[in-house]
């Protein structure tokens, strides 16, 4: 089996209710129930990031694509990895997307 990495993309913001919290854990872990031993690192949401430009110049906006977490996998190929993303909770929301690629290990 190959790793694939999950990176979520979008600009929504995190639950702030205490109920609204419970509901979209409690539908991270049904979904990572469904994935079973193909989940690696369960990862994490991540905060605002800055960009740094060949220049050294940095950006401080979060990126032209935020980044808002990411999760590890197994899955055979590619096409499996997507196949496993598509019951992801975060795409309920139309204001993310998952970028998925394959992590190449090195040596």
């Amino acid at each position: 089996m190959a790793k694939f990495l999950y990176v979520y993309h979008g600009s929504g913001k995190m639950p702030t209710e205490e109920a609204e919290r419970k509901a979209a854990m409690e539908a991270w872990n049904g979904w990572y129930g469904k994935l079973g031993s193909a989940v690696v690192d369960g990862g994490n949401p991540v905060g605002m990031s800055k960009t740094v430009l060949p220049d050294g110049k940095v950006e401080n906006n979060g990126g032209s694509n935020p980044t808002a977490g990411y999760t590890i996998i197994e899955a055979k190929d590619i096409d499996d990895a997507v196949s496993k993303a598509k019951d992801c909770p975060i795409l309920k929301d139309p204001a993310f997307s998952i970028e998925i690629a394959p992590i190449i290990e090195m040596g």
